[in-house]
């Protein structure tokens, strides 16, 4: 019972990310591979690969707006890091602000640039976020009933 009412709710939450575009068909890729492939954790391990990553980026490309002559190749190139890795886990809205994020890079506008990360680091939040209330969402269905991987 507990677990069925689990259920609902991570199928919910999922629903809720896909129509808001947080995540889209390549994160469902991810989920039909640990499906098919019987690979328990494998979503887990992608997604908090993907925060961690994207944690030490935004934190690179941070710093380096803050400095008094901004590089703004290195910028670019951490953002375009940040778009791949994002595309690999389906992280849409992410990799949508990335690529507006970049363009401000190529005008070499600091501002531009400063706002630019505003918004990646706020997408890239609410994603991650959402992210750990699924995996604890599986963790809880896991506990209730280990055989559904």
């Amino acid at each position: 019972m507990a677990a069925a009412a689990l259920r609902e709710q991570l199928n919910a939450l999922l629903s809720s990310m896909f129509s808001q575009g947080l995540v889209d068909e390549q994160f469902q890729q991810l989920q039909m591979l640990q499906d098919e492939g019987g690979t328990p954790g494998f979503v887990a391990e992608v997604v908090t690969l993907f925060c961690d990553d994207a944690e030490r980026i935004i934190a690179e490309i941070a710093t380096l707006l803050e400095q008094p002559i901004v590089n703004f190749d290195k910028v670019d190139a951490y953002v375009h890091q940040l778009k791949g890795s994002s595309a690999s886990v389906g992280a849409q809205k992410v990799k949508f602000t990335c690529m507006q994020f970049r363009q401000l890079c190529q005008e070499k506008s600091r501002d531009g640039c400063l706002m630019a990360l505003a918004v990646v680091r706020n997408d890239f939040y609410d994603l991650r976020n959402k992210f750990q209330t699924m995996l604890q969402l599986e963790q809880q269905i896991l506990a209730y009933d280990p055989k559904q991987q």
